[in-house]
């Protein structure tokens, strides 16, 4: 199984050698899974650090829920959330690439400075400067799909073709960015799994994951805890890492590079085998 590089700060991870994963880790009140659990800073430190333990190659450190119907939340708020935990964060785990989740230009320049050097934008670079900052700070960045605003993302969506939509949107996107002036390699995409798509829409996206590869960058998804996996199981947010687990080996074996999980120890374990067996004999 082949895989693009992608290049995050200094390092340049080969994402035909193994899949990674993503820990996250969400300083929010109101986050869909852990809104609160981490929203005191030593809280958060101690949960990102037994990520790290548990095997996670990245942590992603939110500063806003992007929760379905979730309300936006100003510059300063999110910057007094986010901050302080990056800047400890690259003091204690200076191997591990720290993301900040944020729609917002400013916010990420702020955290790019703090020590974080990849952006995850959910919106896929909608704010006007986004690029500008991600260029100038030579930072990385996963561009993800939603339809619509976290307010309103799910209320009745619609596509003729997700996959051929999603697609064709990833790639205008990486377009834009490359005219921004972007190292190509230094984006990773996301199809946006709870992002303005229903059940089926997931399902879907999830089932055709694959038809991502040939735009040559590297493909993150994030099942974890989702809705789709409630519907299915019928299970409350904290008990789906089953149903996680089975979404992020299917994904695997689809080709997907990196996985964005909340229980990082038990899907480090379900990676590494599936990893295994999809990569016998290559």
């Amino acid at each position: 199984m082949g895989g693009p590089v992608w290049r995050v700060g200094e390092r340049a991870f080969d994402c035909a050698e193994r899949t990674l994963v993503v820990g996250i880790l969400n300083v929010t009140p109101d986050s869909f899974s852990d809104g609160g659990r981490f929203l005191d800073r030593a809280a958060a430190v101690a949960h990102a650090t037994r990520m790290v333990d548990d095997g996670a190659d990245i942590l992603d450190v939110g500063g806003e829920s992007t929760r379905p119907g979730s309300n936006a939340v100003s510059v300063d708020e999110e910057l007094e959330r986010v901050r302080p935990v990056i800047e400890r964060l690259a003091e204690l785990h200076p191997a591990i690439p720290i993301s900040i989740d944020t729609r917002k230009a400013s916010v990420a320049a702020e955290a790019l400075a703090a020590g974080a050097t990849i952006v995850n934008d959910v919106s896929g670079g909608a704010d006007p400067d986004m690029f500008d900052v991600v260029r100038e700070r030579d930072a990385a960045v996963v561009l993800m799909h939603m339809r619509g605003e976290p307010k309103t993302m799910q209320e009745a969506p619609r596509y003729d073709d997700v996959v051929g939509e999603v697609h064709e949107y990833l790639r205008q996107r990486i377009e834009t960015a490359e005219l921004a002036g972007i190292d190509p390699e230094r984006i990773a995409i996301d199809p946006g799994i709870g992002f303005g798509k229903d059940l089926e829409h997931n399902l879907e996206m999830m089932r055709r994951v694959d038809a991502l590869l040939d735009l040559g960058r590297p493909v993150l998804v994030g099942p974890s805890r989702k809705r789709f996996l409630g519907t299915i199981l019928d299970v409350p947010e904290d008990d789906r890492v089953e149903g996680t687990i089975g979404a992020v080996v299917w994904l695997v074996s689809r080709g997907a590079h990196l996985v964005r999980v909340h229980d990082v120890k038990e899907v480090v374990r379900a990676v590494r085998v599936a990893d295994a067996i999809a990569r016998a004999g290559g």
